[in-house]
């Protein structure tokens, strides 16, 4: 059998009563934690005109309101991550989709969206050793759209193959530049997400699709993964479960961003700086070197309050300086008047972000996000961490997280963590100096979100505006019956005056 093969013979097959009931309550809160991002998006100017252009969320045509699901939720990085990749816009958008076409219960639902997460994180796993990370590996969108509504529909296994081998036959290839500097961003996910289902639609429609074209010498992973490993696309598959990395957002910001921003907020309240911010003389923010580059690679596109709204997320300046001014930082901070404050860019401009070398060695330590993958690369993973890192194998001890023998790709995911350092130092007129750092933010996996993440995602989704009741029925979704998941769907995805709300300051998470 080829991947694609082994894999949709896996994935048509699915049953939630095989998963794991710490597996099934991780993707219950991915589902509300994403009708959150859903909501703030519809909220922002940008996912306003998204909706004029392509419809409302939820249209006659499943397809359609899979599209614009999977756009709403997904640009003002509000969406959870995983090992690998930001699943949730298509892994999640899609079933809820076709859950509510076809008039589903919350079982199916939570099935379909473990099974999408599992088939897209592990093609993602797969060429994550590459030029694409994060949003910008559009490919995890084509993978979970595919699954995510073939699931719901309980395709036979022939059309899974057929529609995964159509969708990653013509992958989209970010470019940077339109992703970070315009508006584009905001077609991120929607754009893959509508090829697969054009793939469904034509596997259905009876068109055959390359079985190969992960695995082919000139397919998918050759393309696409500098370090391919093919071998942990279907690795474990029904035992290794890829939800168990999820790491959820409570905020909105790029990369890295999080636990400076965690940190920020605390030295807020410690220090009492209101909205003033003449006091505060420098802000120095130490981090990773992912979330430096990061950093680093959106700076040409800031421009005060003209900022494309792709770049705004990306910048650390803005969202430490903004946390530190007003105690939030919340999806209200992304859009006017509020990115028309003076005060928070003056503060932004005394923001100094700089490489930690230890913390660089934590983020590649934890499993998220690419620390699995050079572990199960062995040294075939150095070529790609010297040029991530700029340092060479030969460089100084402890310098290089690369194992010289590759790790088992099945052994258990459960326990994983997502270390994302950082430390902020801030200095005042006064003289005075206060220090904050912390490793993995609030909902990064790990421990303490292992325990938490029922209640931070219901603090997120009524955040944003949700209720206490439809919360509720995604807390016990499993014995959610068909009516009571639309009725809870269609709340949470209302669109009338008034119905969405942005974030409001004062509920901290």
């Amino acid at each position: 059998m080829t991947l694609i093969e082994e894999l949709s013979a896996w994935a048509s097959g699915t049953r939630l009563d095989a998963v794991p009931e710490r597996v099934v309550g991780l993707a219950k809160s991915q589902i509300l934690s994403q009708l959150a991002a859903i909501r703030a998006g519809l909220a922002h100017p940008l996912g306003r005109r998204l909706v004029r252009a392509f419809g409302p969320p939820v249209q006659a045509d499943a397809g359609g309101s899979a599209r614009v699901l999977a756009g709403l939720g997904s640009w003002l990085n509000l969406d959870d991550t995983a090992y690998a990749g930001h699943l949730a816009n298509s892994t999640v958008a899609v079933p809820l989709a076709y859950v509510l076409a076809l008039g589903l219960d919350g079982r199916a639902l939570l099935t379909s969206v473990i099974t999408a997460n599992e088939c897209a994180a592990r093609v993602t796993a797969a060429a994550t050793l590459g030029p694409f990370r994060g949003q910008t590996a559009a490919h995890t969108s084509l993978v979970g759209g595919v699954a995510g509504r073939l699931r719901a529909q309980d395709a036979p296994a022939e059309r899974w193959a057929d529609a995964l081998g159509l969708a990653l036959s013509m992958p989209p290839w970010t470019l940077f530049p339109a992703y970070v500097g315009s508006d584009a961003r905001a077609l991120g996910a929607l754009v893959p997400v509508g090829m697969a289902m054009d793939a469904c639609d034509a596997a259905e429609a009876g068109f055959g699709g390359p079985r190969d074209i992960i695995e082919h010498e000139d397919g998918f992973l050759a393309r696409f993964a500098t370090v391919p490993l093919p071998e942990v696309t279907t690795a474990g598959l029904g035992s290794r479960w890829h939800t168990d990395t999820l790491s959820f957002k409570v905020r909105p910001g790029g990369p890295g961003i999080d636990a400076a921003v965690d940190c920020a907020l605390e030295l807020h309240r410690e220090l009492g700086l209101g909205a003033g911010h003449a006091e505060v003389t420098e802000v120095v923010v130490e981090a990773s070197l992912y979330t430096v580059q990061v950093d680093r690679t959106s700076r040409p596109y800031l421009a005060g309050p003209d900022t494309p709204a792709g770049a705004l997320p990306l910048s650390m300046a803005y969202a430490v300086a903004t946390a530190l001014l007003h105690g939030d930082l919340t999806t209200a901070d992304f859009m006017a008047p509020a990115v028309r404050e003076a005060a928070r860019w003056e503060l932004a401009e005394r923001v100094e972000l700089v490489h930690d070398e230890r913390m660089t060695r934590d983020l590649f330590s934890s499993v998220a996000p690419f620390g699995e993958a050079l572990r199960q690369a062995g040294d075939r993973g150095k070529e790609w961490t010297a040029r991530f890192t700029g340092v060479t194998a030969a460089g100084p001890a402890g310098s290089s997280p690369v194992c010289a023998e590759p790790v088992d790709p099945a052994r258990s995911l459960e326990g994983s963590t997502k270390l994302t350092p950082a430390r902020v130092t801030v200095r005042l007129a006064d003289g005075r100096t206060a220090v904050r750092e912390r490793g993995i933010p609030i909902g990064g996996a790990g421990e303490e979100t292992s325990r938490s993440h029922p209640e931070l995602m219901r603090a997120k989704f009524l955040a944003q505006g949700g209720d206490e009741g439809t919360a509720a029925v995604f807390a016990d979704l499993e014995h959610a019956t068909a009516a009571e998941l639309r009725h809870a769907l269609e709340a949470a995805l209302a669109t009338g005056a008034g119905a969405v709300r942005v974030q409001r300051r004062g509920r901290r998470l």
